[in-house]
């Protein structure tokens, strides 16, 4: 089925040229609530030959035919599960990146090439799929999911990573990003383009495969552009501390009244399964949240006594395409430069692009996160 693809024209500054991003990142947008991919690494499944002699059930022993029911009801449980599993997550995937992009994950690994040399895609599913991945000459496999991805598809990574160990030529990286998390993707972001970029180096005249779950927005986020929805804005704030200095700032966030319980989803947890409690002070009948934040822009919403909301005397972001709406924090440090904050505006802007100057700063940065492994 084919797909209407429309070009948002978003563009980030890039954390460096070669270093497996590209000048600008284009956000491309699916108009359907379905993504069909032109390539595969599964092959089509054959025809299965119809044989010229047919056999008679009363011929089967019946112990046969409970068997053969039996694994037939088996299947369709399973394959009836994992397609509850993919709507449920594309559901969370479309209610948290904002997007109407689909994954299908019954539907065995996707991929677009980005480079000659590069491939993003969705998650390697068993260990045969390291087969067919070296086959497409691939050298590099480049993980970012985290254990908890990995279990809610029952994909067995240590399986996987045994496999691709007994093949010549490849080799299994692993550098991990909480899914659906803004925040996670911009402080992970120098790490991960740093481990990719000595994985690809180490592996010249190989091509490179970096995946996510879907491969929809962790991995176009740290590789380049495919059909997919990475966070801007992350890949933005990550060029921008790279070439800004500041400290994180101390904030408090509050909810007036008595409640039972209040949380906070989003902030710089991400919109997953992850909560931040609040605490009710009663002399003060507040519910108050004290973090310490990076500078930046984060949206949040009040999850009070399990219902979502948002704070209306609070500030609030502007409506989505989905036409959602959170409230939204500005953390600034009064202590940072002004020719920093100045820097740090421009290269948030949808415009923004880097000199040869700032390009040289984060390739020693990049270099030194590489060598030393910490960022």
């Amino acid at each position: 089925m084919a797909s209407t693809i429309g070009v948002l024209g978003c563009k980030a500054p890039l954390l460096q040229d070669r270093v497996c991003i590209s000048r600008t990142i284009e956000c491309l947008s699916v108009r359907e609530n379905r993504v069909c991919f032109a390539k595969r690494f599964c092959a089509p499944t054959p025809l299965a030959r119809i044989s010229t002699r047919s056999v008679h059930r009363d011929q089967l022993h019946p112990l046969q035919i409970n068997a053969m029911g039996e694994n037939a009801e088996k299947k369709t449980e399973e394959k009836t599960e994992t397609e509850a599993k993919t709507a449920e997550y594309s559901a969370s995937m479309q209610q948290a990146m904002g997007t109407t992009l689909e994954y299908r994950h019954e539907l065995g690994m996707n991929y677009a090439h980005v480079l000659t040399d590069l491939i993003v895609g969705s998650c390697l599913q068993t260990p045969a799929d390291a087969d067919k991945l070296k086959d497409a000459g691939v050298g590099v496999i480049f993980c970012l999911q985290q254990d908890p991805d990995l279990a809610y598809f029952g994909v067995d990574l240590p399986a996987i990573q045994a496999h691709v160990k007994e093949l010549d030529g490849i080799d299994h990286y692993r550098c991990q990003i909480r899914d659906f998390d803004p925040y996670d993707l911009r402080m992970r972001l120098p790490v991960a383009v740093a481990q990719l970029h000595n994985a690809i180096e180490a592996h010249k005249g190989k091509t490179a495969y970096v995946h996510c779950t879907a491969g929809l927005g962790r991995a176009p986020g740290v590789a380049k552009v495919r059909r997919c929805h990475p966070k801007l804005e992350s890949i933005k704030a990550a060029t921008a501390d790279l070439l800004t200095e500041g400290s994180k700032q101390v904030v408090d966030l509050k909810w007036e009244g008595g409640p039972k319980h209040v949380e906070i989803a989003g902030l710089d947890v991400g919109w997953g399964q992850t909560r931040l409690p609040m605490e009710y002070r009663q002399s003060e009948n507040q519910w108050i949240l004290r973090r310490e934040l990076p500078v930046g822009r984060y949206e949040y919403k009040f999850v009070v006594d399990g219902v979502w909301m948002t704070n209306p005397e609070l500030p609030l972001s502007q409506p989505n395409r989905e036409g959602q709406v959170n409230n939204v924090i500005e953390v600034t440090d009064t202590a940072q430069s002004g020719a920093s904050k100045q820097l740090r505006e421009q290269l948030m802007q949808e415009d923004a692009d880097l000199t040869s100057e700032h390009r040289a700063k984060i390739r020693a940065k990049l270099e030194e996160i590489a060598n030393s492994g910490q960022w």
